[in-house]
Parts: C-alpha cells; structure tokens; sequence
C-alpha cells in the first residue's frame, strides 16, 4: 500500500481519533488533541526512515558509494583543520539494526557523516537582550521551535565564540541538548542564516551533515524512534535531560542514495502539508461545532417562557446525536442542565409547596442557637435582597432572592496562620487536594491534633458542610461526604451548614453558569485571582421551596448521570479509534 493510500483509504480515522487533553481546576477549556493527525505525522517520518514512503530506483547510485564521498570529504575537512578529528567510531553490530531497510540503503553512524559541535558558555552575568558593540546573537532553547525563531535572542560578547564553526550556518540543523526530557533532542533547521554572526548557547548543538540532505537528517531526527534512542541514552538530573555528542556520534541511522533523499524530503513536505490541511479542516469542524451547540444550548436558557424553552429544546432534542459527539459539548450541555436549574426551569411547581420563607426563618433559629451557644456570631446582613440590589435574572413568584450567608451557620475559611507541619496527625487539605471537585487525602500534608484541637468550631469541615476554592482554582464547590477530621489552608472557604442548609442545592448553584460568573466577576488580584469572603457572603441565590430543591436536585442528578453515560460511550469509542490507528500505523511499519 502506497504512502498516498494509506492516507486516503483511512481519512476518518486519522482526523476522528481525537482525545480530551487534561485539565485540572474547573477545567471548562475543552481542548482536544488530534491524536489521529499527530500519529499519521509520527508514521509518514518512520515510513521515510525506513525506506518505505517512496518507491527505489534500480538504477540510481547506491548509498555506498554516496558514503565513500562523505568519508573522503570529511578527511579532506579534517586535513584542512575545517573540523576536528574525531574518535573512531565502533564498527555497527548486528544486535544495533533499529529497522530493516531496502539493498540500496547502508547503516551508518551519525557522527562518520555529520560534524557535531556543541554551543557556546558564558556567565549569567554577560546576558544581555540588547544588541550592542563587541556583542553578537545567540541562540538559545527556547528560540528552537518547529522553526528557529530568531526573535528575543540573547547578546553576548563576541569574545567568548572560540572557533569559528561556532557560528551558525545555512541549513546547520539546531538540537536542544539539554531540556525537559519532553523537549531534549528537539530540532529545528536554519533555514537561511542571519546576516550578523549568530551563535549558539551551551544547551544547544549544531549538527552539520557532510554531503546529506538536511531535510532528510530532519526527518531522521525527528522520527519518534530516533528520539526515544536519545531520550533514553539521555542523563537525567532532576529537572533536566541531556543529550551528550559522545551519545550522538554513534546513533545509527538508515542512509538512502543521494538522489532518493531528495524525492523522500519531497514526499515528505507533500504528506506534511496534507495534514496541515486536515488538521485545519478538523479543527475548523470542531469549532463550528461548538459554535452551533452554543447556539442552540443558549436558546434554552434565554427562553422567555415554558412554551419558548419547549420549542427550542424539541428543535435541539431533534439534533441531539449529532450535536453532543465531544467531550465539550457534552460538559456545556451539563453546565445548560445546572443554569436551567438554578433558574427554576427544570422541574413543575408543586402548588402545596412550602414557600421559601419557612426556610429562611428555620435556618435562622438555627444560627441563633448556634450564636447563643457562643459558636458564631450572628450578622447584620438581611436575608433578602435590598432595592438597591438587582436580582440577577427572572424567578419563579414562588422563589425567593436572599444572600448566600443567610442559609449558613457562617462564611469562613482556613486559619490565616501557617500551620506548624507534622509527619501524621490531622489532615491539612489544600487546593490541590480539592481542585478534582471532590476531597482528596492523597498526598496531604499533616498538623498535629494540639492545633486542630485549639481552632475555631467554624474552621472544622464536618460532614454536610460545604467546601470553597477560592485562590487559583477557585469557584469549586465540594461538598464534605466524609467523617475524618480535616481542616483545610486559607485559599478554602469553609461554608458551615445548619441542620437546614439546602447544601446540594447550593452546591449545583455554585457549580453553575451563573456561580462561576459571579465568582469572575467579584474575584481580584491579578497574577492570581481570589474569591473574597466579602463578595461570597454577598452572593446573591435564587431559593426554591424545599419541595422543589428535593425535585431540582434529584432531575440534576438523573441527567448529570444520562451526560456520563454518554462521555463514557464518546470516550470508549475515541479509544478504538485510536486504536485502530495505532494498528494502522503498526502494520503500515512492520
């Protein structure tokens, strides 16, 4: 099967195996990671490696005597102090041979037909991000992308470039050589080299091939087997890999004869600009998709009436197959099911429901039991909304605005003051333990009993209360389903229930369109932003009769449990998609 075959005959599989890129915090970005496109990219360079994306020619030189010419030439280099002479390179064993490639190819060691020259060192102190007299350009990691990017460079004295092959050339291929074991071993080819003298850092090589075509080493370089050798002959400190020229010089690679690198580095190009152009048509449908169920998810909640939200979710519902197909759509119908809940468009009114009023008095005793019993104190905030305080869209006649503080016991958060550490004792929760929407002891830090013992009632979680990020992941609502004594660091508001606290209602409205608007809207600072307590207690709710919260509560639930259904279904078959890619992409190569 031809390379252009095994492209076409598999198109909806290489564009359909897409999957959902992780997220953390109230992860609401739904990016998705084209798995299909970036795996045919993956096997279009192993096939060129290999000797498999075009097709040999009988005739043409073969690649041995294409090696005699670069083994002359580089000794003729090495006469003419142009390079240094390196060490001898071992003879390749058969227990080395990656692949199996066609007669008219040779084995060979990177390092008999490329020069490696590591970059330049210089003290932190001569860096410099202006040009100046005596200065010249140099590159550094981050300058090495899918392209060299030549802006923001570092300047550095002119001095500290020993030789001259520390310059960079045209076609000179760039490698980072120490980074991130997922970036180590990246590589990008200048392409046309700057008119000042530009050299390179001591985290970078230059690998300048002697009678190869830099394309072809490219494509070599970047082939996922050819990382993976270097990646795992790589040092590994704590943060950072490196790849030694000692590594480099022995790397065995497939050589085809001169005139078939040029017509593989052709096909190539080809097949990489065909997945350009898929890549766009896909994230082009994707995002008309998520336009489109925007649209029709927006209609619901703006609907002026019951017969206007009945029309518009029968036109949805008639579409519903092919409308929820992501991960995305199917999160933004879960956030349309809580905003149509908090809005009291979800369930009937019940006639002999008991008004909300009933409530608010109830959980009022409550706090003034709990304030005579020197618990709390009570505050001087009204429960309901003031003229001067619109209510923040249209509820039910039957529903009741007041502020978040008045269905609590209190509104806190952690202690202030950083807790003294211990090995074992009282679990201390941070963001971190909580940003998945659920409590999390894993990896906890610890204080002793002493210091929970001497906290304030209000700063111990118990069962039933509601927990608050509001620092960097903030706006998650985690309700408290566990008997464990826990206290939790300042950035976790703590929202103590009485015996009436309607805590899963109050825990969806938070969760809600509406919530985490609100929570944009009062949050501040800047490089991290924060929920103040101020603005929570404030919070305006919309409160149901406790009837209708039970009803509200229970349709989220059975629906939040239908979309589940549905992304575990969408999930198991973005799995086999993906696997039956990988099984193309494994036959394609074996």
């Amino acid at each position: 099967m031809s390379a252009r075959e095994l492209i076409t005959e598999h198109l909806d599989l290489w564009t359909g195996a897409v999957t959902q890129k992780s997220t953390r915090g109230r992860g609401r970005s739904g990016k998705v990671e084209l798995t299909g496109i970036k795996r045919l990219r993956e096997l279009i360079l192993e096939l060129a490696i290999q000797g498999k994306l075009v097709i040999q020619n009988p005739d043409e030189e073969a690649a041995t005597t294409l090696f005699s010419q670069i083994v002359e030439e580089k000794a003729q280099l090495i006469e003419k102090g142009t390079i240094k002479k390196p060490k001898k390179l071992p003879q390749i064993e058969a227990s080395e041979i990656p692949f199996r490639i066609p007669g008219s190819w040779k084995f060979i060691r990177l390092g008999d037909a490329v020069e490696i020259i590591r970059g330049i060192t210089f003290p932190g102190s001569e860096k410099s991000k202006s040009p100046a007299p005596g200065r010249i350009a140099c590159l550094r990691t981050s300058n090495v992308q899918d392209k060299i990017e030549f802006e923001d460079m570092l300047f550095i004295r002119s001095s500290f470039v020993s030789r001259k092959s520390q310059y960079i050339n045209t076609h000179d291929i760039v490698m980072s050589m120490a980074n991130s074991r997922e970036l180590v071993g990246k590589v990008a080819i200048i392409e046309t080299a700057p008119e000042k003298p530009t050299s390179f850092g001591g985290f970078l090589g230059v690998l300048r091939p002697i009678q190869i075509h830099p394309r072809y080493l490219m494509a070599v370089l970047r082939a996922n087997s050819t990382r993976n050798t270097l990646i795992d002959s790589s040092s590994q400190t704590t943060n950072i890999a490196n790849i030694s020229i000692g590594k480099l010089n022995p790397l065995v690679v497939g050589l085809p004869p001169r005139e078939e690198q040029h017509r593989i580095v052709q096909k190539v190009d080809e097949l990489m600009a065909l997945c350009d152009r898929l890549e766009q048509q896909t994230s082009d449908q994707l995002e008309a998709h998520e336009t489109l169920v925007d649209t029709l998810l927006g209609t619901l909640t703006q609907s002026k009436n019951a017969t206007e939200l009945a029309d518009n979710w029968a036109r949805l519902a008639t579409h519903f197959d092919t409308l929820f197909t992501t991960e995305q759509s199917i999160d933004k119908l879960k956030q349309t099911i809580l905003q149509l809940a908090v809005m009291g468009r979800l369930v009937e009114q019940g006639a002999g429901d008991t008004p909300p009023s009933a409530l608010l008095e109830k959980i009022s005793s409550e706090r003034l039991e709990l304030a005579e019993s020197g618990k709390i104190k009570l505050s001087s905030r009204h429960a309901a909304l003031t003229s001067q305080e619109p209510a923040p869209f249209a509820i039910r006649t039957s529903w009741h605005w007041t502020h978040l503080e008045s269905l609590f016991a209190v509104v806190t958060d952690g202690d202030h003051q950083a807790p003294p550490k211990s090995e074992q004792g009282i679990p201390f929760l941070v963001i971190g333990n909580l940003n998945a929407g659920e409590i999390n002891f894993t990896s906890c830090k610890y204080v002793s009993e002493d210091y929970f013992d001497n906290l304030d009632w209000s700063r111990k979680p118990t069962k039933g209360d509601l927990l608050y990020t509001v620092t960097g992941s903030y706006g998650i609502p985690i309700k408290v389903d566990t008997d464990r004594a826990f206290c939790v660091q300042r950035h976790v508001a703590i929202l103590k229930a009485t015996d009436s606290t309607p805590r899963d209602f109050i825990k969806l409205l938070l969760a809600s369109e509406y919530g985490l608007s609100y929570a944009d809207n009062v949050a501040t600072g800047i490089a991290q932003k924060t929920v103040p307590l101020s603005g929570l207690r404030k919070m305006p709710v919309p409160l149901p009769p406790v009837q209708e919260q039970h009803r509200i509560v229970q349709k989220v639930d059975e629906l939040m449990a239908l979309c589940d259904q549905l992304k575990e279904r969408l999930n198991q078959a973005g799995e086999t998609r993906c696997q039956l890619a990988e099984a193309v992409v494994d036959e394609a190569l074996n």
